[in-house]
């Protein structure tokens, strides 16, 4: 049997990536950056689509790769409604619902597109895998404390799975049999009980909730945002963005680098150090919640995301949560061959890809 070739493709709200694998070696992968001044023209991302396209076909071109050599084709999964993780197949219906935002607006949507254009020509495969709506939470984990407001399964759900994946395999134990907690801490923070395969809790990280992360607010006092919301100060944009992309790190000290504020602790600044010492003591408080929802059956803490290359940070975070148990670290995140594990192992015939419905 011929080695599956497999392209890979993740966009981002400025950028496409992509990546071709043989079986599980990268051949090729490029980062295509687009232009401000070529975006402001469209005024939602799945219009951006036309030029995404003809950015991807230029790029496998100076790479030397025929489309017409490839076994199938992975798009980052976009904001579907909730679904169990796993691979899906890319279908008419999740193509209709992303193309018209049905369930959200972001970058994503255009990953399940962009792949089923590509594949659907040339009679290929297409799939994505555990995007951000990935909801395998229990009923308990559900309740907010009002009815009109549950608590939503939204997160880093590509990486916590993978990431899951990796550490049930260094550590002889089937996924499916596992009980981790896995701390994705970077430009957001999902903290997360996986157990036997499921994710059962988690907190809200697209929306703000849980610990607050480089640029996101996480779980504001909940008066205290009523009242900004109704100051006359700021408009609903304005209030989302805070919470979203103007929060946490960038809120207290002006900037979401991880390195710039490692820098001026080390030049002394004690505000940084204490802010930064703050977002590790919340996120190791959630993690002991989590704690909590496994029972304290814990094979391992799994510490990721980028801001886990930074032994600062993550020492900090180690030292009030390894009363709990083996703690485990794999810095940063490769979405790109998570995806592509994705798609071989649906291939190889490991794991039976889902319809979506």
């Amino acid at each position: 049997m011929a080695i599956p070739r497999i392209l890979v493709l993740n966009p981002g709200s400025t950028s496409t990536k992509i990546a071709v694998f043989d079986g599980r070696e990268k051949i090729f992968s490029e980062v295509i950056e687009h232009s401000l001044e070529d975006l402001h023209v469209f005024k939602k991302f799945v219009d951006q689509k036309p030029l995404r396209a003809q950015a991807i076909s230029a790029a496998l071109a100076r790479g030397g790769i025929a489309q017409e050599t490839l076994t199938c084709v992975v798009g980052r999964g976009g904001m579907v409604h909730p679904v169990p993780g796993g691979t899906y197949t890319v279908n008419a219906l999740m193509v209709e619902q992303l193309a018209h935002d049905k369930y959200g607006e972001h970058a994503s949507n255009l990953g399940p597109q962009l792949a089923w254009d590509i594949a659907t020509p040339l009679g290929l495969p297409c799939y994505m895998a555990d995007p951000p709506m990935v909801d395998e939470m229990e009923p308990l984990a559900r309740y907010s404390g009002l009815p009109q407001l549950p608590r939503k399964s939204q997160f880093h759900a590509l990486n916590q799975k993978a990431i899951a994946k990796c550490a049930a395999d260094d550590l002889g134990i089937p996924y499916d049999q596992a009980h981790f907690i896995v701390a994705h801490v970077g430009g957001g923070v999902s903290v997360a009980a996986h157990c036997r395969g499921r994710i059962i809790d988690v907190n809200n990280a697209l929306d703000g909730d849980g610990p607050f992360s480089a640029e996101r607010s996480g779980g504001v006092p909940g008066g205290g945002l009523v009242d900004l919301c109704f100051s006359g100060t700021f408009t609903l944009p304005e209030i989302k963005k805070l919470l979203a992309r103007q929060g946490g790190l960038l809120a207290y000290l002006g900037t979401n680098s991880g390195k710039e504020v490692v820098a001026r602790i080390e030049a002394g600044d004690e505000k940084a150090r204490e802010c930064y010492q703050a977002m590790a003591y919340q996120v190791a408080k959630d993690i002991g919640a989590q704690a909590t929802v496994l029972r304290g059956k814990i094979d391992a803490i799994v510490l990721t995301g980028g801001l886990m290359f930074d032994p600062l940070l993550r020492g900090w975070i180690i030292e009030r949560v390894a009363f709990l148990g083996k703690v485990l670290v794999y810095p940063g995140e490769d979405e790109m061959t998570a995806l592509a594990s994705a798609g071989l192992r649906v291939l190889e015939g490991k794991e039976k890809a889902q319809e979506y419905t």
